[in-house]
C-alpha cells in the first residue's frame, strides 16, 4: 500500500505570496490546522500550520527581550523573529524544510517518517506537484479497515475505482471533501470523515455507491461541530 492508496486528493493549499490573513481564513474555512505554501506551478515551496500562526499571538503579549542578552548572542535571531512575528506574508511565517512524500512511498515508510519528524502530516508530491495530503489519520484508517491489520497492495482495478470516487465525491452538494478520506479493497469501500448532517452524509454515501465497481460502502462519518482541526 503506498501513498496514493490512502492520501486525501482535495488539498487545501495557499499560494507563495499569499497574506497571513489568507491562511486562517483558509484554515477556518476547511477546518484544516496546516497549509501546503505552493508556486503558481503547484509546485511545493513550503508549510505553514497552526503553529506558526500561535507563535505570533504567544509573542504579542510576550515580555521584550533583554538588550544585554541580544549583545550576548541573541541578536542574529531577533531580525529573523521580527520578521516572523510581523510580516503579512506567509512567505516569512512558513516553514521552509518540509518533509514531503512521493505517491509510489510505501505506508511503513511514510508511519517511520511521520514518527521520526515528530510530524503529523506530509503533502504528496508527483513530479515535484503537490497532489494530496497523507496524514496520521488516513494511516490509521487504512490500518482499520484491513483484515488483521496486514497492508496489501490494492489491485490495479482498486486503484481506477478510487479515481471514480475521488470525482463522483466532489459532486456532492457542501460536502467537506478535503476532510473525507477512504480506502477501497477488491471494490469494498470504507470511508471516514465529517459532514454537516445526516443528509449529508446519505448524499455521500449514496454518491459512492452510485460508482460502477462499488461493491459495499461502510461510512463512519462524524459531524462538523464536533470536529477538531487535526488534519
Amino acid at each position: 500500500m503506498q501513498a496514493k492508496d490512502i492520501m486525501t486528493t482535495t488539498v487545501i493549499s495557499v499560494p507563495l505570496g499569499g497574506t497571513i490573513d489568507d491562511a486562517v481564513r483558509l484554515m477556518l474555512d476547511h477546518h484544516v490546522s496546516a497549509l501546503p505554501v505552493i508556486d503558481a506551478d503547484g509546485a511545493l515551496k513550503g508549510l505553514v500550520s497552526e503553529g506558526d500562526l500561535m507563535r505570533r499571538v504567544r509573542a504579542t503579549g510576550g515580555k521584550r527581550r533583554s538588550w544585554w542578552l541580544e549583545l550576548l548572542g541573541e541578536a542574529s535571531n531577533s531580525a529573523e523573529d521580527f520578521v516572523k512575528l510581523n510580516s503579512h506574508y506567509v512567505d516569512d511565517v512558513m516553514t521552509h524544510d518540509v518533509v514531503s512524500v512521493d505517491e509510489d512511498t510505501s505506508v511503513a515508510e511514510i508511519a517511520r517518517l511521520l514518527e521520526k519528524h515528530r510530524i503529523k502530516r506530509a503533502p504528496v508530491l508527483r513530479g515535484g506537484k503537490v497532489v494530496g495530503i497523507v496524514s496520521r489519520a488516513n494511516l490509521l484508517h487504512a490500518l482499520s479497515a484491513l483484515p488483521e491489520g496486514a497492508l496489501q497492495s490494492p489491485t490495479e482495478d482498486d486503484r481506477v475505482l478510487r479515481a471514480r470516487i475521488d470525482e463522483a465525491l466532489k459532486e456532492v452538494p457542501g460536502a467537506a471533501v478535503n476532510l473525507i478520506n477512504y480506502t477501497v479493497d477488491k471494490g469494498d469501500v470504507a470511508i471516514w470523515g465529517v459532514a454537516d448532517s445526516d443528509f449529508e452524509e446519505n448524499a455521500i454515501r449514496v454518491a459512492v455507491e452510485n460508482v460502477p465497481g462499488v461493491r459495499s460502502v461502510d461510512i463512519h462519518m462524524g459531524r462538523l461541530s464536533a470536529w477538531s482541526y487535526g488534519i
